[in-house]
């Protein structure tokens, strides 16, 4: 059983779908008990990381999440909370993959938020991005982006280099919406799916 925390993200319904379409059920849940018992979990989220944390604490899900065993993905803001921190609101995050979330830096020709479809620049190794070619693009919609640091399994370029795929044990992490990224999305979401538990 795969289960989404509950975290009232506006993603959560395409990442549903994207998964139906690849014949997986899963379970919208904020009980902590039945995201414990899941064979893989998804946290997923748009908006900001203050009120991310805030309904996690408020749901009573973040030692729950903190605490899990089993392969565990983030999904753009679901990523961000992964990191200790964030710069937006001065948030203390999950703690779980070391670094601090930033603002990313306009600059000419470089607006923020960024919006569209990147390429990701592949760092190391990882059963994430098998049997994705590296001319595929991803969609991106953030403004703020993980650092690139020793648990950066591929990075985007936006103005600056900024972490796109994350891991550490057995937590890992998008900045870009897999549901929303076409074929090269749904290898990924396959990819966390067959991942050994």
């Amino acid at each position: 059983m795969l289960a989404i925390v509950d975290s009232g993200g506006a993603n959560i319904a395409s990442v549903r779908f994207a998964l139906a379409r690849l014949g997986v059920q899963s379970e919208l849940t904020a009980d902590p008990a039945v995201i414990r018992a899941a064979e893989r979990v998804i946290l997923p989220g748009v908006g900001s990381a203050q009120e991310g944390m805030k309904r996690l604490h408020a749901k009573g899900l973040v030692e729950c999440v903190r605490g899990l065993t089993q392969p565990v993905l983030g999904i753009c803001l679901g990523m961000q909370l992964l990191f200790d921190s964030s710069a937006e609101g001065d948030t203390a995050s999950l703690g779980l993959i070391p670094g601090r979330v930033a603002l990313l830096p306009e600059s000419p020709g470089i607006t923020v938020p960024h919006m569209g479809w990147n390429t990701l620049t592949v760092r190391r190794a990882t059963p994430l991005l098998a049997g994705i070619a590296p001319e595929a693009r991803f969609y991106f919609v953030h403004s703020y982006a993980g650092p690139v640091n020793d648990f950066t399994l591929a990075s985007c370029e936006h103005g600056t280099a900024f972490a796109a795929v994350v891991q550490r044990g057995n937590f890992s992490g998008v900045q870009f919406h897999p549901e929303r990224s076409g074929s090269a999305g749904a290898q990924l979401l396959k990819n966390f799916l067959e991942m050994p538990v």
